[in-house]
């Protein structure tokens, strides 16, 4: 049984899932949920982080159990969410984890808001230009018509993308969370969040060399979705960052859970 409790906040008009831990510390930490995940992909290092920071974990809007607002289904949106959702909190200058779609997000709220957040980690999402991405995620981003996923049984897309978590074995509360997310067309409804990238990868690289705060980048040598090179990409453009790299796939912050709770905890004890 997971031991994070979840609840609701009212952010911006929009319902808001999020958990928090118990226990006061001196740094805090945002953590942005992964997709087709929620915030529940932070059971496995939940307790470990807790011990280095105080935890607030969110769906973002539209992901997860949070509300959808088309408006903010892009990157350069959300990101301006991301914000909101610290102040939401009293959040003062929080440590922001943005791993998968949360990566976009996290770079363009700490361009847009200098000195807002103590430190940035981010991988596992698409940020290069040209775009390099694998299956499936590279057929959503260029995906023409959205009919044939609106006609795909929503638990099924989540089921084959869970059966790649590599090493790790899902608790059942845990999956049964992640496939209580998706209902009706809810799957296809979010595809537009990584078609946005098109537009807006480029705008985001001619920020990345002015983003002043300090990026560590993850990097899985095996991800097959989001190749290393998007890794590789943000090292060489943002000008303090540090590039961590494992021998996983994907899913690194379920199927690697100490590495990964490992890097985040060195990297705010030095930030």
């Amino acid at each position: 049984m997971s031991e994070i409790k979840t609840a609701f906040r009212t952010i911006d008009g929009l319902s808001v899932r999020y958990a928090q831990s118990t226990e006061p510390r001196d740094a805090e930490a945002l953590l942005l949920a992964p997709w087709p995940e929620n915030l529940l992909a932070y059971d496995a290092t939940w307790s470990r982080l807790a011990e280095h920071a105080h935890l607030t974990a969110v769906d973002l809007p539209g992901f997860g159990h949070s509300e959808l607002r088309a408006d903010l289904l892009s990157p350069k949106a959300m990101g301006e969410f991301v914000a909101r959702i610290a102040d939401s909190f009293g959040l003062s200058r929080p440590h922001l984890v943005g791993p998968d779609i949360g990566t976009s997000a996290a770079l363009f709220a700490a361009s847009a808001h200098p000195g807002r957040f103590r430190s940035l980690t981010v991988g596992g999402g698409g940020v290069a230009v040209p775009i390099e991405l694998g299956d499936p995620l590279r057929a959503w981003v260029f995906a023409e018509d959205l009919a044939p996923y609106r006609a795909m049984g929503p638990k099924d897309v989540v089921t084959l993308a869970l059966s790649t978590i590599a090493g790790y074995d899902l608790p059942d509360d845990v999956r049964e969370d992640y496939l209580a997310a998706y209902s009706g067309e809810r799957f296809a409804d979010q595809i537009p969040y990584v078609q946005a990238y098109r537009a807006e990868l480029p705008v985001l690289a001619d920020l990345l060399p002015a983003i002043q705060t300090p990026v560590q980048v993850f990097s899985s040598t095996s991800d097959a979705v989001v190749p290393p090179a998007n890794g590789e990409y943000l090292h060489r453009l943002l000008p303090h960052s540090r590039l961590d790299v494992v021998d996983k796939g994907h899913f690194v912050w379920e199927e690697d859970a100490d590495w990964f709770a490992g890097i985040l905890t060195d990297w705010w004890a030095e930030n």
